[in-house]
């Protein structure tokens, strides 16, 4: 597993609220799917593989009953799946880049989803993660950046793109 961007320890780091801290480069990737549910059960996979996902079906189940309460597709090609759980250490994050905008991702402006960034955390860390979606959120709301990373050939792009713009 590589450095989350603080000696692999995203705990510390998420108080900066810098996606870097929370996002490795093997947990960015280009998603050839064309439901819901395939690509946010690949982004739990990816999760899965991390030091900070003890249980991946509790995680998996978390995510699907989280998106059964209110879908988490934000608007503007964004889905933002997120939960907490006690089988989580730590606050980490998937991006999934999808080619085809995803359909049946229920979005609060009913428009596709091709950008998923998938938060999880334990479930005493709710001000990491908080600040986490909120960071999220800051660095997708720029129309400029969203063509970029759905533009982008590459997951090692998306990385760069997501961590190199700490625009706040």
């Amino acid at each position: 597993m590589s450095d989350f961007g603080n000696g692999g320890k995203a705990e510390d780091a998420a108080d900066s609220a810098s996606l870097a801290s929370i996002l490795s480069r093997e947990c960015v990737v280009l998603l050839d799917c064309e439901s819901k549910k395939a690509a946010l059960t690949q982004l739990v996979d990816l999760l899965a593989e991390t030091p900070f996902v003890l249980k991946r079906d509790e995680l998996l189940r978390g995510v699907f009953e989280r998106e059964e309460l209110m879908s988490t597709g934000i608007g503007y090609g964004i889905g933002v799946p997120h939960v907490r759980l006690d089988s989580v250490k730590d606050v980490v994050m998937a991006v999934g880049i999808c080619k085809e905008p995803i359909k049946d991702y229920t979005s609060l402006d009913g428009k596709p989803v091709q950008i998923i960034c998938m938060l999880v955390a334990r479930k005493n860390q709710h001000s990491q993660y908080l600040r986490m979606l909120s960071t999220i959120s800051s660095h997708l709301k720029s129309q400029e950046m969203r063509e970029c990373i759905t533009g982008a050939n590459d997951a090692e792009k998306v990385f760069r793109l997501l961590t190199d713009s700490q625009q706040d």
